[in-house]
C-alpha cells in the first residue's frame, strides 16, 4: 500500500491577529491567538479520526502547520475534509487566514520528499483559487463574539473539541472528537497561562497589568523566535528526525512557558499570547517581561545544550527576543504585538542570539551585564541617597555622544579620552548627592567604590580610550523607568 505525506500550513497569521476588532479588541486578540495555536494541532487529529485512521499516522503538528501520513486511497477524502475546514477558517477570519496543503508519495529520500512538498505548497500559496478559497469565502457574523469567549473559556478547560458540522471551529469542552489539554502524552501541548483580574473573574486587562509594574506604570509584549529554525529542519536526514525536532521544540515552548509563567514573579503579571513550534509571545507588566526574557533564554540554552549537542552547526540552538512597551495607556494589544514583531525582525536581521530591549539590541551576555548594572544604579539611589535625576543626566552622556559622531567616526578616532567621562560622571553623582546623605557618612568608602565600579561598567576599563557600552545604556533606561515611579510616589 502506497503511503502519501500530506502537509498543511496556515498563512496570514500575523495579519489575522492584528486585524481590527470592536470594543473587546484585546479579548478578541487573545482568542484569535489561541484559536490559531490549536488549529494546527486539532485539524490533523480530526482528519485522522474522521477517516478512521490510526493516531500513529500523525507526523508533526503545531506552530501553524502539520503533517500526516495517509494511505493513497484516502487522499481524495483528505482533500474534501481540508476544503471544508479551509472554507470556515476563511469565513471566521474574514479571508485573512488561509489553509493550504499539498501531498506527495513516500518515494525517495526524505530530502526529495520534502522538496516536492515545499514546491507544491508554493504553488498553492500563489494560487489560492486552487484550494477552493474564493468559492467558500464568506463572513461568519459571530466571529468576534466567538473569539472573545474562546480565550476566556480555554483558560480553565480540561479538553477541546471539534465537530464536522463546524470544521473550522474549536470549542472548549466536549464535542464529537475531544482531546485533553495538559501534560500527558495524549494531551495537546498548549500554553494558556493568564494573569487574572483582582476579583479573579476574568483575565486581567492591560491596564491592570500596567498597575502591577514595579516602576513606571506600563505594560508591553515580549516575542521570541529560534534563530534559523527552518535551516535546522531542512537539515533533517529523515522523516523521523524531522518529527523529533518539531515535537521537541514545540513541547519545550509550551511546557516551559506554562511552568515559568506560574512562578510567583510572573503568575499575576504575565499572560501568554501563544507558544508555537519555534516561537512564543506574552504580554504583561514591563519589568516582569524583562525578567521573563532572561529566564526563557537561560532555559532554552540549557535545552539546546542537552538535546542538540549532536547536531552540527549553530542553527536552531539560539533564541532571539524583542520587548515592545505600550506607547500609550489605551494602546491595543495587537498594535504592541506588531511593534514587538517588527523589532524582533530587525534584531534578527542585524544579529542572532540577542534581544531588542529599551531601544538597543544586546547580546545575551550584554543583557546579563545590564541586569547587574541596573541594580548598581538603583543602589546609588536607594542606599546612598543620590537623586534619581542623576539617571537622566547619565543618559544625556549617551545621547550627546551619539549625536556628536557616527559609529564609524568614533572607531576612526579611537574613542574619547576616558578621564573626561570619569570627571563628568563624578560631577553628576556629586551634584545629585545630599551633603548630609548616607554617602557623606560612614558609608563614604562604599559609595566611592560603587562610583568607581559604575564608571567602569558604563565606559569600560581602558586607560587610553573609552567606548560607551550598549548594556550601560539599557541599564540606565531600565533604572530610570524603575526610579521614575518611585520618585513620583515619594512626592505625593
Amino acid at each position: 500500500m502506497l503511503q502519501v505525506f500530506l502537509q498543511g500550513k496556515l498563512l496570514g497569521i500575523d495579519e489575522f491577529l492584528q486585524a481590527p476588532a470592536g470594543a473587546e479588541r484585546d479579548r478578541v486578540f487573545t482568542g484569535r491567538s489561541h484559536w490559531v495555536s490549536l488549529l494546527s494541532e486539532i485539524l490533523p487529529r480530526a482528519l485522522l479520526a474522521e477517516l478512521g485512521l490510526a493516531k500513529i499516522l500523525l507526523g508533526s503538528s503545531g506552530g501553524g502547520q502539520f503533517m500526516v501520513v495517509l494511505p493513497e486511497e484516502f487522499v481524495p477524502a483528505g482533500d474534501t475534509f481540508l476544503k471544508q475546514a479551509a472554507g470556515q477558517i476563511a469565513a471566521l477570519s474574514e479571508g485573512r487566514l488561509r489553509l493550504i496543503w499539498a501531498s506527495t508519495e513516500n518515494l525517495g529520500d526524505w530530502s526529495d520528499v520534502r522538496k516536492r512538498l515545499n514546491e507544491a505548497l508554493e504553488r498553492f500559496r500563489g494560487a489560492p483559487a486552487s484550494a477552493g478559497f474564493f468559492a467558500t469565502r464568506h463572513v461568519y457574523t459571530g466571529a468576534e463574539e466567538y473569539f472573545a469567549g474562546l480565550g476566556l473559556q480555554l483558560r480553565d478547560a480540561s479538553s477541546v473539541g471539534w465537530s464536522p458540522d463546524a470544521p473550522g471551529r474549536i470549542v472548549a469542552g466536549e464535542s464529537k472528537h475531544t482531546w485533553s489539554l495538559g501534560t500527558s502524552a495524549e494531551a495537546l501541548p498548549f500554553a494558556r497561562h493568564a494573569a487574572l483580574s483582582t476579583d479573579g473573574a476574568e483575565i486581567a486587562s492591560t491596564e491592570e497589568l500596567a498597575e502591577r509594574s514595579a516602576g513606571l506604570t506600563t505594560w508591553g509584549v515580549l516575542r521570541g523566535d529560534v534563530d534559523n529554525f527552518g535551516i535546522r529542519l531542512r537539515r533533517a536526514q529523515s522523516i523521523e528526525e524531522h518529527i523529533q525536532l518539531s515535537v521537541m521544540y514545540k513541547q519545550f515552548f509550551a511546557g516551559e512557558l506554562e511552568v515559568l509563567c506560574s512562578m510567583p514573579d510572573f503568575w499575576q503579571r504575565v499572560t501568554v499570547i501563544y507558544s508555537g513550534g519555534d516561537d512564543f509571545a506574552v504580554y504583561g507588566s514591563w519589568d516582569a517581561l524583562i525578567a521573563l526574557a532572561r529566564e526563557m533564554e537561560r532555559l532554552f540554552r540549557r535545552f539546546a545544550s542537552a538535546n542538540l549537542a549532536d547536531f552540527a552547526g549553530a542553527e536552531g540552538k539560539t533564541l532571539s527576543m524583542a520587548l515592545a512597551l505600550a506607547p500609550a495607556e489605551d494602546a491595543s494589544l495587537g498594535s504592541v504585538f506588531e511593534e514587538a514583531g517588527g523589532r524582533l525582525e530587525a534584531a534578527k536581521s542585524a544579529d542572532k542570539d540577542c534581544i531588542w530591549v529599551l531601544g538597543r539590541t544586546l547580546e545575551w551576555k550584554q543583557f546579563a551585564d545590564a541586569f547587574g548594572l541596573k541594580d548598581l544604579l538603583m543602589k546609588m539611589v536607594g542606599e546612598f541617597g543620590v537623586s534619581s535625576q542623576y539617571l537622566k543626566d547619565l543618559c544625556g552622556i549617551y545621547r550627546e555622544t551619539q549625536s556628536r559622531m557616527s559609529k564609524r567616526q568614533a572607531r576612526k578616532a579611537g574613542g574619547e579620552r576616558p578621564w573626561r567621562y570619569h570627571r563628568r560622571i563624578r560631577r553628576i553623582l556629586a551634584a545629585s548627592t545630599p551633603a548630609t546623605g548616607k554617602a557623606a557618612g560612614p558609608l563614604r568608602g562604599e559609595f566611592q567604590k560603587a562610583q568607581t565600579a559604575l564608571i567602569a561598567d558604563l565606559i569600560g576599563r581602558s586607560a587610553v580610550t573609552v567606548k560607551l557600552r550598549p548594556a550601560g545604556r539599557v541599564a540606565l533606561e531600565w533604572a530610570r523607568l524603575s526610579a521614575e515611579a518611585s520618585a513620583h510616589s515619594a512626592s505625593l
